[in-house]
């Protein structure tokens, strides 16, 4: 089935919509009740926390119990937090900070980078192309970086200037942190290290790249700036906004708030790894809450 090349109605800014809809959000972002935000999640529980430094510590006991944590906050979370994964967090703090000047640009900059359905890469603000679908209130944007026939330059932004210098050394070390991981996962299966790697493409494994920006809400308890979802990929590295929480894991029948840890990356196993290990692996589900 072909890809739709328009949206099915006019696309309207979230962020434009924060700074006028005066006190109310539009009937098109309002959830149904049992898709609302989660006030009762659980106050001080969170996703594990792993030290990758551990395994080059050079202690043999040290490495074998970072391996235990990984794969057991796979098999129990689907979600943990990394620290001391070899990324500068200066870095990810220019990273981080780039975008959101990017998403600051006047519109009429951002708008020439405008996306559609066809692939979806550009500057988006829905998924999806059913008419009259319930929307999520967040502006996001939406590259290919891997395998390098699908990187498009012409979608990269050229504002801020430092953007796509910056785009570029952070999604390169964040395709070798995910490589170290696949890493620490097959052998977690009784594989040989290089095995996930492999079955993702080797030397042409596929990588994207997603920045979400989430517009201050005036009824964050109608609506969601990213519904719940499962990640259709491998495996998903999120760099949160460190002073504003929002992302919720679901834990049995309730939901967490994520406490994102200083410099740290949040890494979800996502559905094609979970079912190339279906027997070892639990479908795992993610909200984002507007704030």
């Amino acid at each position: 089935m072909k890809s739709p090349r328009d949206w099915p109605e006019p696309i309207i800014r979230v962020q434009s919509l924060s700074e006028s809809c005066e006190g109310r959000i539009p009937d098109r972002y309002v959830k149904p009740p049992e898709a609302r935000p989660s006030v009762a999640a659980a106050g001080d529980a969170n996703i594990p926390l792993i030290d990758l430094g551990l395994l080059e510590s050079g202690d043999e006991e040290l490495r074998r119990k970072t391996l235990r944590q990984v794969s057991e906050a796979c098999r129990e979370w689907g979600f943990f937090q990394v620290v001391n994964h070899g990324v500068e967090p200066e870095l990810m703090d220019r990273a981080r900070e780039v975008w959101r000047e990017f998403f600051h640009e006047p519109m009429e900059v951002k708008q020439r980078y405008a996306n559609s359905p066809t692939t979806y890469e550009g500057y988006g603000s829905r998924l999806g192309v059913e008419k009259g679908a319930i929307l999520d209130w967040s502006d996001y944007y939406y590259l290919h970086y891997l395998p390098c026939n699908l990187r498009d330059f012409n979608k990269w932004p050229y504002l801020p200037s430092h953007l796509r210098e910056v785009i570029t050394e952070y999604s390169t070390e964040v395709v070798r942190l995910g490589g170290e991981l696949l890493k620490i996962l097959s052998i977690n299966l009784g594989l040989r290290q290089d095995y996930l790697q492999n079955a993702f493409g080797g030397d042409d494994v596929g990588a994207c790249l997603r920045v979400n920006f989430y517009p201050k809400c005036p009824q964050p308890d109608l609506a969601l700036g990213l519904s719940s979802h499962s990640d259709p990929g491998g495996m998903t590295f999120l760099l949160p906004d460190q002073n504003v929480p929002g992302l919720q894991v679901r834990r049995g029948d309730g939901w967490i708030t994520v406490k994102p840890a200083p410099h740290a990356f949040i890494v979800n196993i996502g559905d094609q790894i979970q079912v190339l290990n279906y027997l070892l692996f639990h479908h795992f589900y993610q909200e984002m809450n507007t704030i």
